[in-house]
């Protein structure tokens, strides 16, 4: 739809090609392809989405108001989703990222990288962040720059953040630096909030452990997002299942961040009847 981003139309896609089936029309992610990549491709991996079908490239990079990417996601089909024990985020190990640019100077993403170090280096020392500057064809249609964080910890945790520079035309113009230095601060921010599950894929892993098996699955989540705590309720009328939250409050001698919530569910059972088994 031209009034839709492809980042909307990817995000509806990690739901749904796994069973090649409707599932919910309530799921809502709203973040870039890129950090769909970093994040929700990991995360489908721990519910038994893997192989080498799975993958998301960028082929062309297309920026607000007037687009132009074009995206390559594919996605092995699942008969049925595994239960997981999602409970030990574990620390941080290390931090990626990238910073894109289109239709404007390369400096934009260099500005954009050293901003953005200037405070990560001060809480770790393994950063690396990558540059991507598309040109010609593959720059889509509007000038812009943005940048993608993820932090990663020693138990397979990732936990993102991005910010995108504001649309051609609308707003007031952003500098790098500050788009650097603000996307750095929301990648804390989420390090603290914490959880097995970055804020933005909160819904996501809520929905694959609804789908899972019958038995039980634990994840621990930071606090919820509004968007999460009305996609639980969308979870209760369609499908009839409720979860259990649990309030996990670190202990004062504990230095983890903000409250949690483990949330606890016995999946659905739900399986693709068109997916034999091998």
């Amino acid at each position: 739809h031209d009034k839709k981003s492809i980042d909307y139309i990817v995000a509806l896609l990690l739901v749904l090609t796994a069973f090649i089936v409707l599932i919910c029309k309530s799921l809502r992610i709203k973040a870039s392809v890129d950090l769909l990549k970093v994040t929700a491709i990991p995360l489908m991996k721990k519910f038994g989405i893997d192989g080498d079908g799975l993958e998301i490239k960028v082929l062309k990079r297309g920026m607000a108001p007037a687009g132009g990417g074009e995206v390559l996601f594919t996605c092995p089909v699942r008969r049925s989703m595994k239960p997981v024990h999602l409970t030990e985020p574990g620390k941080i190990k290390r931090i990626r990222g990238t910073a894109f640019s289109v239709r404007v100077s390369p400096q934009m993403a260099n500005r954009i990288v050293d901003s953005a170090r200037s405070i990560l280096n001060k809480f770790i020392p393994d950063i690396y962040i990558y540059t991507d500057h598309m040109k010609g064809a593959s720059s889509g249609r509007s000038p812009g720059f943005g940048l993608t964080l993820v932090a990663e910890t020693v138990n397979g945790t990732f936990l993102g953040a991005e910010v995108v520079s504001t649309p051609q035309g609308q707003g007031d113009p952003v500098l790098p630096e500050d788009l650097g230095r603000n996307c750095a601060k929301l990648l804390l921010e989420e390090v603290y909030r914490g959880g097995c599950v970055d804020s933005t894929n909160q819904s996501l892993a809520l929905l694959y452990m609804m789908l899972g098996q019958q038995d039980v699955s634990k994840t621990l989540l930071g606090p919820l997002s509004p968007y999460t705590v009305e996609f639980l309720r969308h979870i209760r009328d369609f499908f009839q299942i409720m979860f259990k939250i649990e309030q996990q409050k670190p202990g004062e001698d504990e230095r983890k961040g903000g409250e949690k919530v483990l949330m606890t569910c016995v999946g659905a059972g739900y399986s693709n009847i068109s997916k034999t088994i091998k």
